[in-house]
This record gives structure tokens, sequence and C-alpha cells, in this order.
């Protein structure tokens, strides 16, 4: 079903194999909590990005958040789209840059996993937090509140299982 919506979407072969990776990605973080909906994360993680079937821009998680409630979504996976966004974006950051009024920073546990799976995903390819820091660093006009966020949800969901 999900692959049939990505292709009935249009969606480039790059967004379809980056959303299985970082599917795998999350569910390998996800395997370290025992109160997990793993299912809801396996969703999540796959339509993360739909919506860079419609824009490549910051509206991707609004615009995949629509598409998501088309094709009868649950509300659940509908925020996990909506709130994938970097680590997520403030109610007043989100003023700033033109997105609906409200806050996308992930509150469920599943939400955060998918969050930052997609955040230690570059492509196709796993890479560490310092790699993210340095390209939010260089790609953000002022990405400290964002990297605060950033290491918050890699102290939750990574640090601590590893060895």
């Amino acid at each position: 079903m999900i692959l049939e919506i990505f292709k009935k979407e249009h969606c480039e072969e790059y967004t379809i194999n980056h959303s299985f990776a970082v599917c795998n990605k999350a569910l390998e973080i996800a395997k370290h909590f025992s109160n997990v909906d793993m299912e809801l994360v396996k969703i999540g993680a796959l339509l993360h990005d739909i919506g860079r079937c419609k824009t490549n821009s910051v509206f991707h998680g609004v615009e995949g958040a629509k598409l998501a409630k088309k094709y009868g979504y649950s509300d659940a996976v509908v925020n996990i789209i909506e709130r994938h966004i970097g680590a997520g974006i403030s109610e007043k950051e989100a003023i700033k840059i033109g997105l609906p009024k409200k806050s996308y920073i992930p509150k469920t546990l599943e939400e955060k996993i998918v969050a930052h799976s997609d955040n230690l995903i570059n492509g196709t390819r796993e890479v560490d937090i310092n790699f993210v820091i340095d390209k939010w660093e260089n790609k953000m006009e002022n990405p400290k509140k964002n990297i605060k966020r950033l290491n918050e949800l890699n102290q939750e969901l990574v640090e601590s299982f590893e060895d």
C-alpha cells in the first residue's frame, strides 16, 4: 500500500529509498524501548517524507500530513509526518518561516524516533550526530536552539544504548 501511494503521488526513487533507510534506522532505535508501537514507527518512518512528492521545502511535513489524511492514516501517523523535520520546529519558528501557526516539535516516543532517525540518515547512508551538527551549522541561520533539541533527542534515543 505505501509503495502504491509513493507511485501514485509520483515520488522520486530517491525519496522512496531514503524512507526505507529511515525506517530501518527507526526500527533499530525503537527496539531499545519496551513502550513503543513498532508498527506505528514503521508506517510513520516509511511515510515521513511523502510530502516530498509535492515539495522539497520545509513545507513537505505539512504537505505529507495532508496526503496521509487523504489516504486515511491515523492522527498518530499524520503527527509523525508533520513533526519529523529536524528536531522539531517551535510555534514561534514556524510562524517565522511561514508554516501554519503551531508547534511541530515531536511529542510522542514514536514521533521522536522517526524524526531523529531521519536526522541520522543522509540519503540512504547512516551518519553520526557530528555530521548532522556540522550540516545544520552550515545550513541554518541561527542553529543553536535546533542543535540543542537535536542533542537532547540524541541523548534520549541513542546515547543511552551505545556500548
